[in-house]
């Protein structure tokens, strides 16, 4: 079972960038690996730890699978200008599935949806510290790929036939 931790760690940490993204979208934003996972001592040569550099990696992960974008590293401290996608904004709005506890029948409307939202699951299995619903909620997002965005045409001034 331990040679998996790994995965956890990679669970909480794409849940905790994502959401992070989410409280401040669309305002681009920097995005800290120390935020994400805890301070880092560097070893005697001056490399990070194998949790700092996980971090990093899931955030650039994140940006090449098309969930989030971003404009430069932070040295390996993190990533600026950083945004959600289009397409992990709308899988964080959605109703989570599979959902993991239902919210009461007798809360209102607009707070069931919210609260059926991933973002919201996402939010209340890191709270819980519920590492096999955190696991399933990421999984299930991440199965769900992003259809990369072409760039736009480029302008030649020629109008259309």
């Amino acid at each position: 079972m331990a040679m998996h931790l790994h995965i956890d760690d990679f669970s909480q940490d794409c849940a905790r960038i994502l959401l992070q993204l989410y409280a401040s979208f669309p305002r681009p934003s920097a995005v800290y690996v120390e935020d994400l996972c805890g301070p880092d001592q560097l070893d005697e040569v001056g490399l990070h730890s194998k949790r700092h550099l996980s971090c990093l990696g899931a955030m650039l992960w994140l940006a090449e699978e098309g969930y989030l974008r971003f404009g430069d590293t932070i040295f390996q401290e993190g990533i600026e200008e950083a945004v959600l996608s289009r397409h992990a904004f709308l899988l964080l709005t959605a109703p989570s599935d599979p959902l993991p506890a239902p919210p009461p029948a007798a809360l209102p409307d607009s707070v069931r949806a919210e609260r059926l939202s991933l973002a919201e699951q996402l939010h209340e299995a890191l709270r819980e510290g519920h590492s096999p619903t955190l696991k399933t909620l990421v999984r299930a997002l991440l199965s769900s790929a992003p259809r990369m965005e072409s760039p736009p045409a480029e302008h030649t001034g020629r109008r259309a036939p």
